[in-house]
């Protein structure tokens, strides 16, 4: 039987003796091996956050680590004199993981018990370990994705984003206005392919049949004239949300068949998913086709299904929908249940400036 390495996604610092040498309040000077300036940057590159749970003075150790040139890769810090275990509840509880998506590294056997007391599904390291992590498998995602790379980046962005968000007065739509997005669609690309993958793969909530799309099935797709994969990606003034949606068309000679929309649950607020059912419904219209859509009922797409409805799609009878079973796959034919929409010009949103191919042009 095979074992799934589960990846570490988050892994948590202990400051002295650990991530540097030295105890900072008694030295005064502390240094950085090479090797772990190079275990830093290498988690970095693969995507996997780093943070800290160091008792130490906050002021201090955060100068300290600017001088290093370290203080960029790390979010949700924790410096201060309480227990390492709360530490790590709150960095838990900002990023959102479940506790064995998280470690933590600390010199201190008595610090790595405490934590472990509390947390037992963390993985706990000694600080010796540090310099080979990166030749570990919870520490090598078996794919580095283009947002892999800029992960922790989008993470900053996102707490940047919340806390304007909760000090911000006005009504919702103003705000959403004041982030200045712009969401982009464009035809994916070869190099997407493992990002869109995932997108199938992870979103559940906002997927409107739940079927997974391997890379070589949409790969496949992207080179039929039939077809077009489409990736979504968001931006805001904050930096960037990534990729955060995919779309499978299929070209009939009366309608564009949406027969995959998922976006990631993270952006729902924005109305990412009502701005491209209204992006699709104008392209129809002025490619002078209609709309369909495929809707498989999951435990968790209610909210796609609710959005497919107040989008105008609905179940009823159009010489346009014929063949479109002959099209699904035979173990999901029977649970599709195939939308049709005529599609009207569609006002452009007034929350973000969407930045898209012209489906009437290959």
């Amino acid at each position: 039987m095979t074992v799934t390495t589960k990846i570490i996604k988050c892994l948590v610092w202990d400051l002295d003796n650990t991530l540097w040498q030295g105890t900072l309040l008694e030295d005064g000077d502390v240094q950085l091996a090479d090797e772990i300036r190079r275990t830093v940057v290498g988690l970095d590159q693969r995507g996997i956050l780093q943070s800290i749970a160091s008792r130490n003075d906050p002021d201090h150790a955060w100068n300290t680590l600017e001088k290093l040139g370290l203080s960029e890769y790390f979010i949700l810090p924790r410096i201060g004199w309480g227990r390492k275990s709360d530490s790590i509840t709150e960095i838990i509880a900002g990023l959102g993981f479940a506790e064995h998506a998280i470690a933590f590294i600390d010199d201190q056997p008595f610090e790595r018990a405490e934590v472990a007391h509390f947390h037992p599904e963390v993985h706990c390291y000694g600080a010796d370990q540090a310099p080979t992590l990166l030749d570990l498998p919870e520490f090598s995602p078996p794919v580095v994705t283009a947002d892999s790379r800029q992960r922790r980046s989008m993470y900053q962005a996102r707490f940047q984003r919340d806390a304007e968000q909760a000090s911000y007065q006005g009504p919702d739509e103003e705000f959403l206005r004041s982030l200045e997005m712009v969401m982009t669609i464009a035809r994916a690309t070869e190099s997407d392919l493992d990002r869109v993958e995932e997108l199938t793969l992870r979103t559940s909530q906002m997927n409107a049949t739940g079927i997974h799309y391997s890379a070589e099935t949409l790969q496949s797709f992207i080179a039929d004239p039939d077809h077009e994969v489409l990736v979504v990606t968001l931006t805001d003034k904050f930096g960037p949300h990534g990729a955060i949606g995919v779309i499978l068309l299929e070209r009939r000679p009366q309608a564009l068949r949406i027969r995959l929309l998922a976006t990631s649950c993270r952006v729902v607020a924005y109305g990412v998913g009502a701005a491209l059912l209204r992006w699709l419904t104008d392209q129809a219209h002025h490619t002078g086709v209609h709309l369909n859509a495929d809707f498989r009922t999951t435990a968790r797409n209610r909210m796609m299904e609710i959005a497919y409805r107040f989008a105008g799609l609905k179940t009823e009878q159009c010489a346009c929908l014929t063949g479109t079973e002959t099209t699904q796959a035979p173990a999901d034919a029977e649970e599709i249940t195939h939308l049709h929409l005529v599609p009207t010009a569609q006002p452009q949103t007034s929350t973000m400036r969407i930045d898209a191919v012209d489906l009437a042009l290959r």
